[in-house]
C-alpha cells in the first residue's frame, strides 16, 4: 500500500481478502435491514410492530396499510436513498481531492443545491422532483467547482478547503435564509428542509430520484478502477493511460449527481458524506482491499444508510414520535458529523499556504500621516453611517427631529421611534467594533488571517448558551443571558483550545476544530429552537442571522462593559500581538510568555465575542472582514491596525443594520444576513489571491 496527502492510503496493490470484504458488505447490510425494520415501527400514529408483522402475513386493517405506504415506508425509503447517495458522493469527493475532510458538506454542494432548489420556489417554479434534482445538481455543481478552484482542487491541505467551503456554504446560506425570510408563502416548509428532513408526503420524490442514485452508483463503480490508479498520483495515472481530467470531471459530476439528489429528497442532511467514508476507511487496516473504490463505495454507501436511519431511529426512540417530524434528521447527523470533522481535523498538520496572504504579511509598514489620514476618514464613515442609521428605517426622520429628541422637545411619535431606534444603532456599532477586537487578537494568536471568532466556535458557543437559557427561561434578564453566553463562549474556547493543543498549538488545527465545533453548535441552536418552538421559523432565523430588532439599552451594557475592560487590555499588549503574529520562537527569545499570553489573549476575544452575540445573535465574518481591511490600509502594526479595525467593525454592522430595515420596510432584514453577503466574498477573494 502507498500513502497519499494528508494520510489517506491508496488502494492499488493492497490485498484483497474476499471473506472478510463479504462479511463488511453483509453486516452493512444487515445493520441497514434492521435499522428499516425498527424505523417502520415508529411514528405519531397508533401502528405498532405487531400490526406491520400482520399485513406481513395477509392480515391487519386498511388504516395501518395506509399509515405505512403513505407515511413509514416513504420516510425510510427517503432515508436508504439519501444515506446510499451521500455515502458514495463523500467518497467520490475525497478520492477526488485527495483529502479525507472532503464531502458534499465541506465543499458547499449541498448548501448550493439547497440554494438552487429554494430560489426556484421563489421564482414560482413548480416542478417534479427529477427537474428540482437538475437544479439542484447545477447549484451544487457551480458551488463545487468554486470550492475547489479555491482549494488548487483540494490537495493544497485540509485548511484551505475547509475554509473555502465554510465561506461558500456560509454564503448560499445566508442567501438561503434571505429569501425564505423574504418570500415565507412560496417556501413554507422549506425552514425543516433546510436543516434535512425525512418526512415525506409520498413516494413521488423517492421514485423520481432513487433511479437517478443508482445509475450514478453504478456509473461510479464502473469508473472505480480509475480512480485506484489515480491515488498514486496524477503523473503515475497518465503514464498508465488514465485521462486524468476527463476522468475528473465524471467524478465530480457523479458525486454532485448523488449529492444533489439527496437534497432534491430529504433536503441538505450534513455531514453524512464526511463521516461514512471517513468510518469505512478506519476498517482499512482491518479489511485488506477496502481501499479499492469498487469495495470502498458500497461500503460507504451502506455506512450513509445506517448513519442516516441510526440518527432517525434515534431521535424517535429518544424524544418520541412527534419529534421525529418537528426535529429535522440533519440537525442530528450534523452533531455527530462535526465530532468525526474534530476528531479527523486533529490528525492533520499545518498546511502553510493557507497561513498568511499577501495582503497580511507583517512587512508592509505604513507611514504615521497614513494612519492619521485612515483613521481620520474611518471616524467619518462611521460618524456617518451612525447618523444615516438615526435617521433610516421605516420612518424617515430629519437632523432637527434628532435634536428636539435630545433636547426632550419631540413629539410622541418622534420619541417613541427614536427611543427604539437610538439602542438598536448603539448595539450594532458596539457589536461590530467588540468582534473586530476579538478578530484582531484571534488572526494573531493563531498567525492566520482568514481566522476569525465565528470560525473557532465562540460565536456558536454563545450562541447555544443564550438560545437554551431562552428556551428554559424565557424572561431571563440581561444579566443572566450575558453572563451564560460569556461562559458558554469561554467553554467552547476552551474546548477547542485543548482538542488544538497537541504537542503545542498549531494554528491550522485550532481552526479546523474551530469550524467542527461551529457547525455543531449551529446545529444545536437549531435543534433547541426547533424542539422548544418547532413553528416558529422566524425566531429561529432571526437568531442564528443576527438581528438588533427590539433592543434596549440595558442589554447593550455589557458589550459597553466589555469594550472598556478588555480593549484597553489588546492596547496594552500590542507589542505582543506583533510578535506572536511572527513565529514561536521570536516571541520566546523576547521574554514573552507564548502560551500563557495566547491563552489570555483568546479567552478576551471569547467574552469580547460573546458579549456581542447575547445583544445582536450570531454575526458571522466581522471579525474577519474589519482586521484585515484595517491591516491592508494602514500594515500590520497592532497600535495602528486595532483602532482602525474597531471603527471599520463597527461600520460594516451600523450598515447593513440600517439597509437591512431601511430596503424593504417595514420588514427587516438580519443584520448577520447581510455581514455575511459582505464578508464571505471577501473572504473567498482573500483566498483566491493567496491560492497556490
Amino acid at each position: 500500500m502507498r500513502t497519499g496527502p494528508d494520510g489517506a492510503t491508496t488502494a492499488l496493490g493492497s490485498p484483497v481478502r474476499r471473506l472478510r470484504i463479504a462479511t463488511l458488505l453483509a453486516a452493512g447490510v444487515v445493520a441497514s435491514v434492521v435499522l428499516a425494520a425498527v424505523h417502520v415501527t415508529q411514528g405519531t400514529a397508533s401502528v405498532d410492530a405487531l400490526d406491520l408483522v400482520a399485513l406481513v402475513f395477509g392480515g391487519g386493517d386498511q388504516d395501518a396499510l395506509n399509515v405505512l405506504t403513505a407515511s413509514r415506508l416513504p420516510r425510510v425509503l427517503a432515508g436508504v436513498t439519501v444515506g446510499l447517495a451521500l455515502g458514495v458522493a463523500g467518497a467520490l469527493l475525497q478520492s477526488l481531492a485527495r483529502n479525507t475532510l472532503a464531502s458534499p458538506d465541506t465543499l458547499g454542494v449541498n448548501a448550493g443545491a439547497h440554494f438552487a432548489v429554494v430560489l426556484a420556489a421563489v421564482a414560482g417554479v413548480s416542478l417534479p422532483a427529477f427537474s428540482a434534482g437538475a437544479i439542484a445538481t447545477l447549484g451544487g455543481l457551480l458551488a463545487a467547482a468554486l470550492v475547489l478552484a479555491l482549494s488548487a482542487g483540494g490537495a493544497s491541505g485540509p485548511t484551505r478547503l475547509i475554509l473555502a467551503g465554510s465561506a461558500t456554504a456560509l454564503t448560499l446560506q445566508s442567501m438561503t435564509a434571505l429569501l425564505i425570510l423574504l418570500f415565507e408563502e412560496e417556501t413554507t416548509g422549506l425552514f425543516a428542509w433546510g436543516a434535512g428532513s425525512l418526512v415525506q408526503a409520498d413516494l413521488n420524490a423517492v421514485q423520481q430520484m432513487g433511479p437517478v442514485v443508482l445509475v450514478a452508483i453504478a456509473a461510479s463503480l464502473a469508473i472505480g478502477h480509475r480512480l485506484d490508479i489515480m491515488a498514486l498520483g496524477d503523473d503515475t495515472a497518465s503514464v498508465l493511460g488514465i485521462n486524468v481530467r476527463r476522468t475528473r470531471l465524471i467524478v465530480t459530476l457523479l458525486a454532485v449527481v448523488l449529492a444533489a439528489a439527496a437534497v432534491t429528497v430529504a433536503g441538505p442532511i450534513g455531514f453524512v458524506g464526511l463521516c461514512a467514508p471517513a468510518i469505512v476507511r478506519l476498517l482499512g487496516p482491518y479489511v485488506p482491499g477496502l481501499y479499492r473504490h469498487r469495495v470502498l463505495l458500497p461500503a460507504a454507501g451502506l455506512a450513509g444508510v445506517v448513519i442516516v436511519l441510526g440518527a432517525d431511529v434515534a431521535v424517535r426512540a429518544i424524544l418520541g414520535a412527534q419529534a421525529g417530524v418537528n426535529i429535522p434528521t440533519g440537525v442530528i447527523t450534523t452533531v455527530f458529523g462535526a465530532i468525526v470533522l474534530i476528531a479527523l481535523a486533529r490528525r492533520h498538520r499545518d498546511s502553510g499556504p493557507t497561513r498568511r496572504p499577501p495582503a497580511a504579511r507583517p512587512g508592509r509598514a505604513q507611514s504615521l500621516r497614513r494612519f492619521w489620514i485612515v483613521l481620520t476618514a474611518c471616524s467619518i464613515v462611521l460618524a456617518a453611517s451612525l447618523l444615516a442609521a438615526i435617521l433610516l428605517g421605516d420612518r424617515t426622520l430629519l437632523i432637527g427631529d434628532v435634536v428636539n429628541w435630545i433636547n426632550d422637545e419631540s413629539g410622541r411619535a418622534i420619541t417613541f421611534i427614536l427611543d427604539s431606534r437610538f439602542p438598536r444603532v448603539t448595539a450594532a456599532a458596539l457589536a461590530g467594533a467588540a468582534l473586530a477586537v476579538a478578530g484582531v487578537t484571534v488572526q494573531a494568536v493563531c498567525r492566520n488571517p482568514l481566522a476569525e471568532p465565528g470560525l473557532l466556535g465562540i460565536t456558536a458557543g454563545a450562541g447555544v448558551g443564550a438560545v437554551t437559557l431562552l428556551a428554559l427561561v424565557p424572561s431571563a434578564g440581561v444579566l443572566a443571558l450575558s453572563s451564560v453566553a460569556g461562559g458558554a463562549a469561554l467553554l467552547t474556547f476552551g474546548i477547542v483550545y485543548a482538542l488544538a493543543w497537541r504537542a503545542g498549538l498549531s494554528s491550522d488545527r485550532l481552526v479546523l476544530i474551530g469550524i467542527g465545533m461551529w457547525s455543531g453548535g449551529m446545529a444545536v441552536i437549531t435543534f433547541i429552537v426547533v424542539l422548544t418552538d418547532p413553528w416558529n421559523v422566524s425566531k429561529a432565523l432571526t437568531w442564528l442571522s443576527g438581528s438588533t430588532y427590539g433592543r434596549t439599552m440595558p442589554q447593550v451594557l455589557p458589550i459597553v462593559v466589555a469594550l472598556l475592560v478588555l480593549t484597553p487590555l489588546v492596547i496594552l499588549a500590542r507589542r505582543e500581538l506583533d510578535l506572536l503574529s511572527l513565529d514561536d520562537d521570536t516571541p520566546r527569545v523576547l521574554g514573552v510568555r507564548l502560551e500563557t499570553t495566547r491563552l489570555v489573549a483568546l479567552g478576551g476575544a471569547a467574552l469580547l465575542a460573546s458579549t456581542a452575540v447575547s445583544a445582536v445573535g450570531v454575526i458571522g465574518f466581522v471579525g474577519l472582514v474589519a482586521p484585515h481591511a484595517a491591516r491592508a490600509l494602514v500594515g500590520a502594526r497592532h497600535s495602528r491596525v486595532i483602532p482602525v479595525a474597531i471603527l471599520l467593525g463597527a461600520t460594516l454592522v451600523s450598515l447593513a443594520d440600517t439597509i437591512g430595515r431601511s430596503v424593504i420596510a417595514p420588514a427587516q432584514i438580519p443584520a448577520g444576513l447581510l455581514t455575511a453577503l459582505i464578508g464571505t466574498p471577501y473572504f473567498v477573494w482573500l483566498l483566491w489571491r493567496s491560492r497556490v
